[in-house]
């Protein structure tokens, strides 16, 4: 068995020829430019990229493999220069009838094993989409009915950022998942928690005692590629291997989750739109108690407290260790310059979180800034909740 790193949920900005794919992404964010700043800078074995349904990036990953320097495997996935993983995958939005009996909407992250396979599906979507060429966009679907879709050619279906206010079932949707998938809820294997939400918030809720959970990136630009990421136990690194991760066979395991503390999170609380601000106060918080208005953006803090249906935390047993995580783009002192210091000394990120210690850090970018590094890891750092769409800030 080997332990790697992996990101489940990259974003690709542009294709190759510039034709656009998440439009709020940057046009750096490729599909050749994440599989080396992968390999390159961050030291992720395995990255999801989620827009690979976009016939503009079926077109990319096809030229990719004709170059020569990645390949399909049997076992699914597509290898970069032995030393990265690439999933292939698609954000998909679906139209849920949420608990008031009023449309919501959720993102769900759909893989596959093969380019084989997501062409088929990208073909089959494009009867419930409008525009297959852009990503995460709405299909004429509930996840219900997508499932099954996935499952025809050989993906699995993953809940995204399960609690953001905004395109999430939790969230947007649903006090249970179970309601959305009925009968088909032993079909997914686990759900993404969100920048915002970490194991002992999620684990509050009984019906997800049975998922694995994942921390993932949503990059939408290369720096932020693995600021939240799992370390998994594995084989090798294939779709199969990811597969039998994610469902705890045969020794094969996620053994950490690494995330943001949820106040970094941009929705951690909840936020008075009428006076820009912050609320204060316990939660659930379900107006503001300045103005007395109720047009909020819900924290995802303040909707776990409502819909959650244990007294404590209670994990289970398989469940790893959440590990607060601040990536470098978050530690005070340390800008692009400073970053390509300590990349060109010790080649990628997950080495300087992790490994290198604050002597041989310090010898590179002095004392301050090592002492910094060393208390991002160590947790010991004041955060400034976020919420309302910003940021958490580190102090």
């Amino acid at each position: 068995m080997v332990e790697i790193f992996a990101d489940l949920h990259v974003h690709i900005g542009r294709s190759e020829k510039g034709k656009p794919i998440k439009i709020t992404a940057a046009r750096s964010l490729n599909f050749a430019n994440i599989a080396k700043e992968c390999a390159e800078k961050k030291g992720i074995h395995m990255v999801g990229i989620i827009d690979c349904a976009s016939p503009y990036v079926i077109e990319d990953i096809e030229e990719f493999l004709k170059q020569g320097e990645a390949v399909e495997i049997p076992d699914g996935g597509i290898i970069y220069k032995d030393k990265v993983c690439i999933i292939l995958g698609s954000e998909i939005e679906t139209a849920e009838i949420n608990d008031e009996g009023k449309t919501g909407s959720a993102h769900n992250l759909c893989y596959f094993p093969t380019l084989k396979d997501i062409k088929a599906f990208s073909h089959e979507m494009s009867n419930h989409i409008k525009n297959m060429t852009l990503s995460s966009q709405r299909a004429n679907l509930s996840a219900y009915q997508l499932i099954d879709i996935v499952e025809k050619y050989h993906g699995i279906l993953i809940p995204a950022h399960c609690f953001t206010p905004h395109k999430s079932f939790y969230g947007n949707c649903t006090s249970s998942l179970k309601r959305i998938f009925k009968e088909k809820y032993n079909k997914i294997p686990a759900i993404e928690l969100g920048l915002s939400s970490d194991t002992f918030l999620a684990d509050e809720i009984m019906e997800l005692e049975t998922k694995t959970f994942l921390t993932n990136s949503d990059a939408h630009s290369l720096p932020k590629i693995a600021r939240e990421y799992n370390k998994m136990q594995l084989e090798g690194i294939s779709f199969k291997e990811f597969l039998k991760a994610l469902k705890n066979e045969e020794g094969r395991k996620i053994t950490a989750n690494y995330g943001l503390d949820p106040k970094l999170g941009k929705y951690h609380r909840t936020y008075c739109e009428i006076c820009d601000k912050r609320i204060e106060g316990n939660a659930p918080v379900i107006k503001c108690n300045t103005c007395d208005s109720r047009n909020i953006t819900m924290g995802v803090f303040d909707r776990i407290e409502m819909i959650k249906d244990k007294e404590k935390t209670q994990s289970p047993a398989f469940r790893p260790e959440y590990i607060y995580q601040i990536p470098l783009t978050f530690i005070p002192g340390l800008g692009n310059k400073t970053i390509d210091k300590l990349l060109n000394h010790f080649e990628t990120e997950m080495t300087i979180l992790h490994k290198v210690s604050k002597d041989d850090i310090e010898a590179v970018v002095g004392n301050k800034i090592a002492q910094n590094i060393i208390l991002a890891r160590e947790g010991k750092m004041h955060i400034v909740e976020g919420g309302g769409g910003v940021y958490g800030k580190v102090e």
